[in-house]
């Protein structure tokens, strides 16, 4: 969820940068629940309009608009993660084309570069470095007696450590 309100809250309406995979699949998983969610309540509510769609429901209020409320941010992490793989934002005008659809789900599929690109610095720099950093601190209980390292044993041939 911190994702999804990292995009929404932080970066409305933020174009320049650099979005990692995981901000932007997760912030498509969570705008596909929540708009779900309010299809459904619509739907039960009765608070649709218009008419019945392929799947057989109507338009719901609700729906419609949290969908304006979210399309810039939408727009803007699709065009952040283009960015990371060093692509234009323009290129998702590409998704108007048949083919051009399946170029773009492999943009948003394949890893970002590595390193600081054109659009800005490596959102996933400090990980590239060490790809346990954050899991690191978070298995370390101080109270834990089986953290800590065991001592170092006594070499007899180590002539600078007494015996």
């Amino acid at each position: 969820m911190e994702w999804y309100l990292k995009v929404v809250r932080d970066n409305y309406a933020n174009f320049n940068g650099r979005a990692r995979r995981k901000e932007f699949w997760m912030f498509t998983l969570f705008n596909f629940i929540i708009s779900s969610i309010l299809a459904i309540i619509d739907q039960v509510m009765g608070l649709t309009y218009g008419i019945e769609n392929q799947i057989g429901m109507e338009n719901g209020i609700l729906q419609s608009i949290y969908g304006l409320a979210v399309f810039i941010p939408s727009l803007a992490v699709a065009v952040r993660r283009l960015q990371d793989t060093s692509k234009s934002g323009w290129n998702l005008l590409w998704v108007f084309t048949c083919i051009g659809i399946f170029y773009i789900l492999y943009l948003y599929i394949v890893e970002g570069d590595h390193g600081q690109n054109k659009y800005g610095p490596d959102p996933k720099e400090d990980e590239n470095q060490d790809p346990f950093a954050g899991q690191r601190q978070a298995f370390q209980d101080p109270n834990n007696p089986y953290n800590t390292n065991p001592p170092t044993p006594n070499n007899p041939f180590d002539g600078n450590r007494p015996i």
